[in-house]
């Protein structure tokens, strides 16, 4: 899984394992370690996301979600789709989006469902502990609330589950799509963590960056890359579109860096710009596995309102009804919609993982085995040469930004990454979205291509 770029780094493997340990790899991305990290077996290959033997999503959903009275083949199984916001607290105003992940993981222990919660924190002392990120477990709001926001840097989840195995309780875990549907085969095969994992609450993602991504803020903003003491990558501004991403770093001296994302060489995030190489073989955006998922409102009016608003697709009754009794006693601001509402919120996310996906199955690196077991098949020929184009543009970026970046880093000359990103940048906008004198030529020759 590690060699054939497949490898997500959960950390699911390591935690089953003994000796099972996960470690930083040269690009900034978790892969195992040890010498359980060369083991073969039938038991591993079930277990792993990614794994062509693993069950798909729509099987462990169908096991999940059996009455989901709902189906789309882009949402899955679903009791219930939603926008809006949270009306209560300051939970909106602290998370990046409408602060409905923080609030329905505090409803669940306030209620008594779960006892606590495992999610994404800033490090304490980054230097010391050798990452921004890692999940914590909180048993209170206080302590969710330190958690909110987005955090686009690669986690693993091996100690936590090792946490959870050893200690009686009932837990949920906030889990990007691959590493919802890895929870969800351990929980199969796993009556401890079945017993003691009765929620999982899903993110909606377009692709996992690497640990490079700060090490690009920081040479952009011109500070010491060891100077950095906290990463926040969503300023948040109710004065602004929501979709005004501004990256900002803490400086061990208190001091503070900031530049909207559109401002920086690789601050497109449809570019691919660090993205995990198992991110291409991935046909899950709205966390399938997940008992509830969250996303961005990316349409209009709501893509504007910078202060934030979610689209919230329940799974499960007990999550449906909580929903629901909470917009009538006016806890919640949320408006229940279509699921084609939803689907249109991540239209770029799911042409990617559909579209782009079928695109990705014909290549050589990626025929054989692994196609055997994705829900769309591979084809080719009824995609037009631009968008052929996009897709390969930014697998290119994904790869080279990874070489690019640890060679600046080993070498010091961030320039190195810098002076490459910036026209790989505008190549793939031209190609994406027609900026610029060559995106005009590029329409001119193929006039029948479709925008993004």
């Amino acid at each position: 899984m590690v060699g054939s770029g497949l490898c997500i780094g959960c950390g699911g493997c390591a935690a089953a394992a003994a000796d099972g340990a996960m470690a930083w790899d040269r690009y900034g991305t978790w892969k195992p370690a040890g010498a359980f990290a060369a083991e073969r077996s039938a038991a591993f290959a079930l277990r792993c996301p990614f794994s062509p033997a693993a069950r798909d999503e729509d099987a462990i959903a169908a096991e999940r979600f059996p009455a989901a009275p709902r189906a789309t083949a882009l949402l899955g199984r679903h009791e219930s789709t939603w926008v809006g916001h949270v009306a209560e607290g300051a939970w909106r105003g602290t998370g990046s989006s409408g602060g409905m992940v923080s609030w329905v993981a505090a409803e669940l222990l306030r209620t008594g469902a779960v006892d606590a919660v495992a999610h994404v924190v800033a490090s304490d002392s980054p230097r010391d502990e050798g990452r921004f990120f890692a999940y914590r477990l909180s048993r209170d709001a206080a302590a969710l609330r330190s958690g909110a926001k987005s955090r686009y840097y690669p986690v693993e989840l091996s100690a936590i589950l090792r946490e959870i195995r050893a200690t009686p309780g009932r837990y949920a875990i906030v889990a990007v799509p691959c590493f919802a549907k890895m929870i969800q085969l351990e929980r199969a095969r796993d009556p401890v963590l079945r017993a003691r994992v009765p929620h999982v609450l899903g993110l909606f993602c377009g692709h996992q960056k690497s640990a490079r991504l700060v090490d690009s803020f920081a040479w952009q903003l011109d500070t010491p890359r060891d100077r950095v003491r906290a990463v926040d990558y969503r300023i948040k501004d109710a004065g602004r579109p929501a979709n005004w991403y501004r990256a900002h770093l803490t400086l061990d001296d208190g001091s503070a860096r900031a530049e909207d994302w559109w401002h920086l060489a690789d601050g497109d995030w449809g570019a691919g710009f660090f993205q995990n190489s198992a991110c291409d073989m991935c046909d899950d955006v709205v966390a399938e596995t997940a008992d509830v998922a969250f996303g961005d409102a990316w349409v209009e009016p709501y893509a504007s309102d910078g202060r934030g608003t979610n689209v919230v697709i329940a799974r499960t009754p007990l999550i449906d009804g909580l929903i629901r009794a909470a917009v009538a006693e006016g806890r919640l601001a949320l408006e229940e919609v279509d699921a084609g509402f939803v689907e249109a919120t991540q239209a770029a996310g799911f042409r990617h993982r559909r579209e782009g996906l079928a695109y990705r199955l014909t290549w050589r690196r990626w025929r054989g085995g692994v196609a055997k077991r994705k829900r769309v098949a591979p084809a080719a020929r009824a995609l037009p040469l631009r968008r052929r184009l996009v897709y390969r543009g930014r697998a290119a970026i994904a790869r080279w930004s990874h070489r690019l970046a640890w060679l600046a880093a080993r070498t010091g000359r961030p320039g190195l990454y810098l002076r490459w990103a910036r026209p790989a940048l505008a190549l793939y906008r031209a190609l994406a979205w027609s900026h610029g004198r060559l995106g005009g030529w590029v329409d001119r020759l193929l006039p029948d291509a479709p925008r993004r």
